[in-house]
């Protein structure tokens, strides 16, 4: 089974979490970990990029790039534009930031490296992506329809349902 990026580069997901038209499944029929990833996934997806963020503020927020990478764990993920992909790749791999893997500490001490001033030297080669068949879609989906909202389908749950399925809500937006 191949893996597929949702909405952000970065997580990866079982071909499964699709159903056969290409659509996100129902949260409901998905693992628990998958669901809070796409939960936070959802949320993320039209953010700013965190850099561009810690640099521009909610004063400037039109002067930041769409997040267009995403790392870490949900409640410590960090979103990345494509400028400032390479700075977190650096800090993970050459500055200690990879002590952070797995852990929700990933994104605070991301954000405290970034805003001290630190940042990847010129030239440093961060991550190619490669496109395995760039012309697979012909008319492909913005970044807003790209994942689903899934607030109504939240909202339509009991609160037993919500507790089966063991969803996380509190730093979302749903």
């Amino acid at each position: 089974m191949g893996k597929v990026n949702i909405g952000l580069r970065g997580w990866r997901f079982d071909e499964d979490v699709l159903d056969e038209d290409g659509d996100v499944r129902p949260l409901v029929s998905q693992e628990p970990d998958v669901r809070q990833r796409l939960l936070v996934l959802a949320d993320r997806v039209v953010d700013p990029c965190d850099a561009c963020w810690l640099i521009h503020g909610d004063e400037e927020i039109q002067e930041c790039n769409v997040a267009e990478v995403i790392y870490g764990e949900p409640g410590g993920e960090v979103v990345l534009c494509s400028v400032h992909e390479s700075d977190f790749l650096y800090w993970f791999r050459e500055d200690g930031g990879d002590g952070y893997a797995g852990e929700l500490e990933l994104q605070p001490a991301f954000h405290e490296w970034f805003a001290d001033g630190n940042r990847a030297p010129d030239g440093y080669a961060g991550l190619e992506h490669v496109e395995e068949d760039p012309t697979a879609f012909e008319d492909a989906p913005d970044r807003a329809e790209s994942i689903p909202s899934f607030e109504e389908e939240v909202q339509e749950l009991d609160d037993e349902e919500l507790d089966a399925m063991n969803i996380d809500l509190d730093n979302l937006d749903v």
